[in-house]
C-alpha cells in the first residue's frame, strides 16, 4: 500500500471529511465494512526506547552482527541514518533511495515486518526549497504513539507528517510554508517525539509578529488533529541547527521536556504548554546530542563544539537543575555554580550517549567507546573502535553495547568492569550513521545501505510500562485555544477549542460559551467557529478568549489566496531605514518577511526592496500566500541593481519551485533543490531594468506536470511562447508563493512590485 491520501489541513475538521465520504458512499449503494480502531502498542517506539537512554531491558540478543553469520535474520535495502522504531511487529524506518546518480532522491516512510522484512507499505516524498546536500537524506527517526499506533515522522522538507498504522495519511503541516522552518545543509532532521496529548516537532522558524526572529522553536500538536496547542520559544538566539530528541521527566509534578538547542544551549520547557522553565548554554554551536535526565535533579549532556569557557572543542557535563517548578520569571538561568562535573575527554557532536547502571557509555569523534561514572565524571575505562566516528549512538542491552561506527564497521562490546570486551566486530558494508534498535530478540541496524536485522523471531519484546498520568486538581487557572495559530485566507473557517488547564499545565476540560474579540480583523464568530469574511483585509492580528472567567489568546494571518494583488501604493513611509531612507514594514501577512524587505521609493513608485544591513540577510525567501494554494500564476515586476560584473538574483515560488532571473550568469532557472532539480535557459538580465516575471505550474492530472515562466522587459508586449519550461516527473501539488532574492555579499538589491495572484482556471 502507498500512502498517497493528500493531508488533511487543521482548519478543516477531519469527521466532516471522513462523514462526507461515508455519505457519497452510501449514496452509491456501497456497504461498509466495519473499521479498524486504533489500539494501544507497545514497543521501540522512538529512538531512544521505552527508557529515553538506548538501553533495551531484553535479553537474549545476538552476540553477532555478521551479514554472513546465524543472527542474520533479514536486510532491506534502503538508504538511511536513522535509527528504526518498531511497535506491534512493524519496523518503521526513514529513509530514501536514489537514482541517476543522486539526481533524483525520494525520501520515504518505510513499513516492514518485523520477522520477515517484508515491505507493508510506504508513503515517498521529495524534497523542495531545502539547502540539503551531498544526498544527507534520512537523518532522522520516525515515532509511533503507544495509545493508537499512529507514525509520525518528519522528511528533510519539514513537512510534519501523521499516519495511521496502515499508511494512511492523516493530517499534515508544512513547517517550511507555516511557520518558515529554515533548512541546513547538513540534512540532520530529527524525529518527532510524543507525549500524553502531543507530538512535538522541532525546528528553527523565522515566523512573523514577536516570533519572526529567527528561533529555536518547539511546536506541540494535537496528535489526533493535527492542530497546534502551543509553540515554545525558550531558547536565545541560534547560531547553528539542532536535531537533539527531546527527552522528558518530572519537575514537582509537572511535565518537562530537556533537549539540546542551535544556540548551544540545554532547556526545559514544559510538556503541556511549552512554558520555558529552565536554560543553560554551554557550548558556542549546537547540541544536536539528546540529553540523559539523571536522577531526580540533574541532567547528562555532550556536545562537540567550541566550549564557552575555553577554545577546547567538546564536553560531557552533569549539571543539577532546580527541584521545584519556578514560580517567577521563567526560563531560570543555570550557572557554573550549578555544574556537578565535567570531562573534557569527550568530543560528541551527534552521537548521544547511554546511562546504565550509574555509568555513561559514549562514542567520541577519534572513535573510542568511553565509560564514565555518571556520579563523578570520571572516565572508567575506553576502546579504541575506529579512526573517527560521526552519528550514530550506542545501543545497551544485556550487558552488551552495539555500537555501529561511521567507517561501516559494527560492534559488540561486553561490558566488564574495568574494560570493554570485543564479541564481535562486523563488516555493514556501508557507513553507519544510526543507533540501532531492539525489539523481541532482535537487533536492527541501519546503514546508508540498507536495514539489517540480527537475532531471533522468537524473543518478546520488554518495556516499562506507562504510568498513566493523574490529575489531581481539577481547578482551571488558565486557557489553553487550539489551534494556537492559524493561517486563514478568505472565506475560509476554523474551529476553536478552548481548553481548561490546571495550574500544572493538565487539560481539564473543553470549555463552552467562550467570547470572542478578533479586534480589526475582518471575521465572525458563531460559537467557537470562526469566519474569515470574503472581503477581509489581508492582516495579521491576535484574537482574544475570554471564558471561565480567564482571558487568552491565540494568534493568526489573513493570507493571500487564488486572488491577489499588492503594488505597495496605499503605504505610507514613515520609518527610517539603516541608509536613512524613509520606508515602511512590507505587509505583515508575508511570513518572515519584516526585518528582510521594506516598502521604498523608486523613481517615484512604491516598491519593496530586500533589507541589506547584514551579510546574514543576503538570501532571503519569504511565503506571501496560503500552503494550500495550487493552480495558479504569480507574477510580479522584478529588478536587480548593480552593473555588468555584479547583479544579484531575484524570483518567485510557485507551488514549491523557485523561478529565478540570476543576474550574474544571465540566466532564468527553474529549481527547487539545487542538487535534484535545476534547469535555465540564456536570458540577458539587465541592471535597472524592470522585467515581467510570470510563472505557472502545468497538472497533467497523472501526478507529472511542467514548471513554466516567461520573463520580458516591462514596457514591452507579452511573449505568447514560455521561456523555460520543466517537465516534472512528480510534481509537488500545491504549495505556497513566496518572494526570492540574492544578493551576493549583500552588496546589491532588489526591488519587486505588482505582485499577482492568479487562479489558472
Amino acid at each position: 500500500m502507498h500512502g498517497k491520501t493528500e493531508g488533511v489541513s487543521p482548519i478543516n475538521n477531519i469527521l466532516s471529511i471522513s462523514k462526507r465520504a461515508i455519505l457519497s458512499l452510501l449514496l452509491m449503494g456501497v456497504t461498509l465494512a466495519p473499521t479498524l480502531t486504533a489500539k494501544s502498542v507497545d514497543g521501540w517506539l522512538s529512538w531512544r526506547g521505552p527508557l529515553q537512554t538506548g538501553v533495551s531491558l531484553e535479553k537474549n540478543l545476538p552476540d553477532s552482527l555478521d551479514l554472513d553469520g546465524d543472527s542474520h535474520l533479514w536486510s532491506y535495502p534502503v538508504n538511511g541514518g536513522g535509527a528504526p522504531v518498531i511497535a506491534d511487529g512493524r519496523v518503521y524506518v526513514f529513509g530514501y533511495y536514489e537514482e541517476n546518480e543522486g539526481k533524483l532522491v525520494e525520501e520515504t516512510l518505510l513499513c516492514l515486518d518485523a520477522d520477515t522484512g517484508k515491505k507493508l507499505w510506504e508513503y515517498r516524498s521529495r524534497d523542495f526549497l531545502s539547502d540539503n546536500v551531498y544526498n544527507r537524506y534520512g537523518i532522522g527517526s520516525p515515532c509511533v504513539d503507544p495509545d493508537t499506533g499512529n507514525v509520525y515522522f518528519m522528511p528533510t522538507s519539514g513537512l510534519a507528517l501523521a499516519f495511521d498504522r496502515d499508511g494512511n495519511k492523516l493530517w499534515e503541516h508544512s513547517m517550511l510554508e507555516e511557520f518558515w522552518r529554515l533548512t541546513f545543509p547538513n540534512g540532520r532532521t530529527g524525529g518527532p517525539v510524543i507525549d500524553g496529548d502531543f507530538v512535538i516537532f522541532r525546528g528553527i522558524t523565522a515566523n512573523w509578529g514577536p516570533s519572526g526572529p529567527p528561533g529555536d522553536r518547539f511546536y506541540g500538536f494535537d496528535k489526533l488533529t493535527g492542530e497546534l496547542a502551543w509553540s515554545s520559544a525558550p531558547d536565545i538566539k541560534p547560531v547553528d541547527s539542532s536535531n537533539s530528541s527531546p527527552t522528558f521527566t518530572d519537575l514537582e509534578g509537572r511535565r518537562v521536556f530537556i533537549a539540546g538547542t542551535g544556540s548551544g544551549s540545554i532547556i526545559c520547557s514544559n510538556a503541556r504548554t511549552g512554558e520555558p522553565v529552565w536554560r543553560v548554554t554551554i557550548s558556542t554551536g549546537g547540541v544536536n546530542a539528546s540529553v540523559l535526565p539523571y536522577g531526580d535533579d540533574k541532567f547528562i549532556a555532550i556536545h562537540g563544539k567550541e566550549n564557552i569557557d575555553s577554545t577546547a572543542k567538546g564536553r560531557l557535563v552533569c549539571y543539577r537543575v532546580p527541584s521545584k517548578y519556578p514560580s517567577g520569571d521563567k526560563p531560570v538561568i543555570l550557572t557554573e555554580k550549578d555544574e556537578v562535573w565535567r570531562n573534557d575527554e569527550h568530543v560528541s557532536f551527534s552521537s548521544s550517549p547511554v546511562l546504565h547502571d550509574g555509568r555513561v557509555y559514549s562514542t567520541i569523534a577519534t572513535g573510542s567507546l568511553l565509560c564514565v561514572d555518571a556520579k563523578t565524571g570520571e572516565t572508567i575505562w575506553s576502546l579504541k573502535l575506529a579512526p573517527d566516528q560521526l552519528h550514530a549512538s550506542p545501543l545497551y542491552a544485556d550487558g552488551k553495547l552495539y555500537v555501529p561506527m561511521a567507517d561501516g564497521k559494527a560492534y559488540v562490546v561486553k561490558i566488564h568492569d574495568d574494560h570493554g570486551e570485543i564479541l564481535n566486530e562486523a563488516d555493514m558494508g556501508a557507513v553507519c550513521l544510526a543507533a540501532p534498535s531492539a525489539y523481541a530478540g532482535k537487533v536492527f541496524v541501519q546503514t546508508k545501505e540498507a536495514l539489517h536485522c540480527f537475532g531471533n523471531n522468537k524473543g518478546k519484546f520488554v518495556g516499562v510500562k506507562a504510568s498513566q498520568e493523574k490529575i489531581k486538581d481539577k481547578t482551571i487557572v488558565a486557557l489553553q485555544i487550539v489551534p494556537a495559530e492559524f493561517a486563514l485566507m478568505q472565506g475560509q473557517s476554523v474551529d476553536f477549542s478552548v481548553w481548561g488547564l490546571n495550574e500544572i499545565g493538565q487539560r481539564i476540560k473543553k470549555l463552552d460559551g467562550a467570547k470572542w474579540d478578533a479586534g480589526p480583523l475582518g471575521v465572525s464568530f458563531s460559537g467557537d467557529k470562526m469566519t474569515v469574511r470574503k472581503d477581509a483585509d489581508y492582516a495579521a492580528g491576535v484574537v482574544k478568549v475570554t471564558a471561565n472567567g480567564i482571558t487568552s489568546t491565540t494568534r493568526g494571518r489573513i493570507v493571500a489566496g487564488p486572488s491577489y494583488r499588492e503594488d505597495f501604493e496605499s503605504f505610507d513611509l514613515t520609518a527610517k531605514n539603516h541608509l536613512g531612507e524613509s520606508v515602511s514594514f512590507p505587509p505583515s501577512t508575508w511570513l518572515g518577511a519584516r526585518v528582510k524587505w521594506s516598502v521604498i521609493e523608486r523613481e517615484g513608485e512604491k516598491v519593496v526592496t530586500n533589507v541589506l544591513d547584514s551579510v546574514i540577510k543576503q538570501r532571503t525567501m519569504n511565503f506571501v500566500g496560503h500552503h494550500d494554494l495550487s493552480n495558479y500564476t504569480f507574477s510580479a515586476d522584478v529588478l536587480t541593481d548593480g552593473n555588468r560584473r555584479i547583479m544579484s538574483s531575484i524570483g518567485l515560488v510557485n507551488q514549491r519551485y523557485l523561478i529565478a532571473l540570476v543576474g550574474n550568469w544571465r540566466i532564468l532557472e527553474v529549481s527547487s533543490n539545487h542538487d535534484r532539480l535545476k534547469e535555465s535557459v540564456p536570458f540577458n538580465v539587465k541592471a535597472n531594468t524592470w522585467y515581467r516575471l510570470k510563472t505557472s505550474i502545468k497538472d497533467n492530472g497523472d501526478g507529472t506536470g511542467v514548471v513554466q515562466a516567461k520573463a520580458w522587459e516591462r514596457d514591452q508586449a507579452e511573449p505568447d511562447a514560455w521561456t523555460i519550461e520543466v517537465p516534472v516527473d512528480r510534481l509537488h501539488e500545491k504549495g505556497a508563493p513566496a518572494i526570492y532574492a540574492l544578493s551576493p555579499q549583500a552588496q546589491k538589491r532588489v526591488y519587486l512590485d505588482n505582485l499577482e495572484i492568479t487562479p489558472n482556471n
